[in-house]
């Protein structure tokens, strides 16, 4: 059994009748915080045993109230939806957010590491990279805090991550179709090695093996998350001999590229093709038809994140360093009974 050392910075809060981000101004020696609010909490600091934040191995101590956020795809909606969850958690502990946008696995390099020793954050958080075994001991041996979203490979044990429920996301799509009576059902995923997309392909075909349907690998296509892969696939999909009457898109965005390959063979949604997406972003209910999707929580996952990495900045111990957060089917408009033959 783990021994409990001492309080956490949110039950100081609490029993103080604050907010975490006081307790942590007081931390910090900043001066906007009442002198009797500041000397409660540094009486129950006391009283409770509270252990400050140890400094880090070289001597790298907090100097500036700075989160970094390293993101891929910013200029997508599916970005903006974990950004804001990261900006809401870092604005009330009262630190101050830097982003960088990188467009490439490999632009999360030594160099940005140093760039973000250099400023003094207190940590980071990588949003959808890969992140190499050089790079991971790089952060690591600099004792610099940081926290995975949706990572694009394993990463290695012990490393903080949050992602969401892809096997059963993907599982959920292939149920929805088989239950409506689809028995040619395909599905697009993501880029082929990402790890959310082999988790929700492994759940897509686990859903036929249970629905007692043949999985034809003819039916399983590969994207890039994007319309443009969406499309392509959905093109060789619908000009096979036996074409599908349902497909699974790997994203929101593909699934609109699956729209436009219909269109464009002209049949109809769901009429002769239904359509799933997965993510749910703001743009699926406005599609026409609006689209049956997989809504992934990607403002919570931000959330949860950032939390997550300001606890291990204030030296509180992590229950766990896995958290996936529950997807869920949205039923709208694109998905129906196959058309009889």
């Amino acid at each position: 059994m783990t021994m409990k050392t001492g309080p956490t910075m949110a039950e100081i809060a609490q029993e103080a009748g604050v907010a975490i981000s006081t307790v942590s101004k007081v931390l910090n020696g900043h001066t906007d915080v009442a002198a009797k609010t500041r000397e409660t909490i540094e009486r129950l600091m006391s009283e409770r045993g509270y252990q400050r934040p140890r400094a880090a191995k070289n001597g790298r101590r907090r100097r500036n109230d700075l989160v970094d956020l390293v993101i891929n795809e910013l200029d997508s909606v599916w970005g903006l939806s974990i950004l804001t969850g990261v900006e809401e958690v870092v604005e009330e502990a009262g630190l101050a957010l830097v982003v960088s946008a990188v467009h490439n696995r490999q632009s999360l390099t030594r160099r940005w590491v140093e760039s973000l020793l250099a400023r003094g954050s207190e940590g980071a958080i990588l949003v959808l990279s890969e992140l190499a075994e050089r790079q991971h001991e790089d952060l690591t041996r600099r004792n610099l805090p940081f926290v995975i979203v949706d990572a694009v490979n394993q990463p290695p044990p012990g490393t903080p991550a949050i992602g969401a429920t892809n096997f059963a996301g993907g599982y959920s799509a292939a149920e929805h179709l088989a239950a409506l009576g689809h028995r040619r059902i395909a599905a697009i995923g993501g880029h082929e090695q990402f790890q959310c997309t082999r988790a929700r392909i492994a759940g897509f075909r686990a859903a036929l093996e249970s629905a007692g349907l043949p999985v034809d690998r003819r039916l399983i296509r590969y994207g890039n998350f994007h319309h443009d892969g969406g499309l392509h696939a959905a093109q060789a999909l619908l000009e096979l001999p036996d074409p599908p009457t349902a497909i699974f898109a790997g994203s929101d965005q593909q699934a609109t590229g699956v729209y436009e390959a219909v269109r464009r063979a002209g049949l109809t949604i769901p009429g002769d093709i239904s359509v799933v997406g997965f993510d749910d972003l703001n743009f699926a209910q406005w599609t026409a038809p609006p689209l049956t999707t997989i809504r992934q929580p990607l403002h919570e996952m931000g959330v949860v994140a950032a939390r997550t990495l300001l606890r291990i900045v204030n030296g509180e111990r992590l229950e766990s360093t896995r958290i996936e957060l529950a997807t869920d089917l949205v039923v709208r408009e694109s998905t129906a009974p196959p058309r009889a033959a």
